[in-house]
């Protein structure tokens, strides 16, 4: 499974909230889908990296639900 958990924590730890995440550019629809825990292209993963001037790990994580 995915988790966009570090996407979270990326924006908290830079000081971006949703508001501000869209004023860059960022639409509202995908990351309220983000929130919900939907699948999002490569795409989108990218512009957030671009975005937030970080690495895909800041942004999302593989979370093995077998060995939970």
């Amino acid at each position: 499974m995915i988790s966009y958990t570090p996407l979270f924590r990326t924006m908290k730890k830079k000081h971006i909230t949703s508001y501000r995440l869209e004023k860059m550019g960022f639409s509202r629809a995908t990351y309220y889908s983000i929130q919900k825990g939907n699948s999002v292209s490569t795409n989108t993963i990218n512009q957030l990296c671009k975005l937030l001037e970080c690495n895909v790990t800041d942004i999302i994580e593989y979370i093995d639900e077998d060995k939970e």
